[in-house]
C-alpha cells in the first residue's frame, strides 16, 4: 500500500476502518457501496473480543470485496492471521504485537501499519522495525477510544518534510475538520464513524470524505 497508485490521483488517500463489530455479509454490502463511492487506499478489518473463527469468517465476507476494487485489506493486529487468509497486511498498535514480530510472521511483501500516537521516537522506530505506514493520532476526540490530549497536525508536516515513509492520521476524523491534516501531508486518513455513520449511507461518507480532501488540496495550489 503507497501513498497512491500509479491510476490513482496523488495525495492523501481515505483509510478505511470498520467497526469493531459487525455482521460479515451484510456489512459486505456497505462496504462494497462505501468503497465504489470513491477513492480508497485500504480497508482495515478491526474486530473487538472475538475468536478466530469469527475473524475468519468476517474475512471470507470482506477481503473479496476489497481486493476485487484494488483496495487494500489488512487486519487490525492479526499478522498471525494474514499469510493463511490471503490478505494485504496487517496494523498493530503500542500494545499489541510488536512491529518487528509481525514483520516476521508475514514476510517482507505485506504491508505494515503502526501506531504511534504522538511520539516522533515511536515512529522512527517502527520504520525501522519494518512498518510501511506510521499513524499518529488523535487528532481529534474520537468515538472509539479514549482520547487523552489532541496532537497538533504539525507532527504530519514534520515527518512528510523529514520522512519518505508514509504517514496516517487518525482520531475523530471528518470530512469537516480533515483540512488541517491534509494540508501538513498526511498520507492518509483513518476513518470510522463519518463513513460508517453517515446518515445518508456509508458510500455518502465516502464521498463527503474525497470532496474535502480535494478541497483542501486545491487550497495549497
Amino acid at each position: 500500500m503507497s501513498s497512491a497508485s500509479s491510476n490513482e490521483p496523488q495525495g492523501c488517500r481515505v483509510y478505511l476502518i470498520t467497526p469493531p463489530a459487525l455482521d460479515p455479509v451484510p456489512f459486505a454490502g456497505l462496504l462494497a457501496a462505501a468503497l465504489d463511492a470513491g477513492n480508497v487506499a485500504a480497508v482495515q478489518l478491526r474486530l473487538k473480543d472475538v475468536g478466530d473463527d469469527a475473524w475468519r469468517r468476517a474475512i471470507d465476507a470482506l477481503r473479496p470485496v476489497c481486493q476485487s476494487r484494488g483496495v487494500a485489506f489488512l487486519l487490525n493486529d492479526r499478522a498471525d492471521l494474514v499469510r493463511g487468509t490471503g490478505c494485504d497486511g496487517a496494523h498493530v498498535g503500542q500494545d499489541d504485537m510488536p512491529a518487528r514480530e509481525a514483520r516476521k510472521l508475514m514476510g517482507p511483501d505485506l504491508t505494515l501499519g503502526v501506531t504511534c500516537k504522538g511520539s516522533r521516537d515511536l515512529a522512527m522506530q517502527a520504520g525501522e522495525d519494518g512498518a510501511d505506514y506510521v499513524a499518529f493520532g488523535a487528532f481529534y476526540p474520537s468515538t472509539t477510544k479514549v482520547v487523552t490530549g489532541m496532537l497538533d497536525p504539525e507532527i504530519l508536516r514534520w515527518w512528510s518534510e523529514m520522512m519518505e515513509l508514509p504517514s496516517c492520521a487518525i482520531g475523530g476524523i471528518t470530512p469537516e475538520n480533515c483540512a488541517p491534516l491534509v494540508r501538513a501531508g498526511t498520507d492518509f486518513l483513518a476513518v470510522v464513524g463519518c463513513v460508517w455513520n453517515h446518515p445518508d449511507g456509508p458510500g455518502a461518507g465516502v464521498k463527503a470524505l474525497n470532496e474535502a480532501i480535494g478541497d483542501a488540496n486545491a487550497g495549497l495550489a
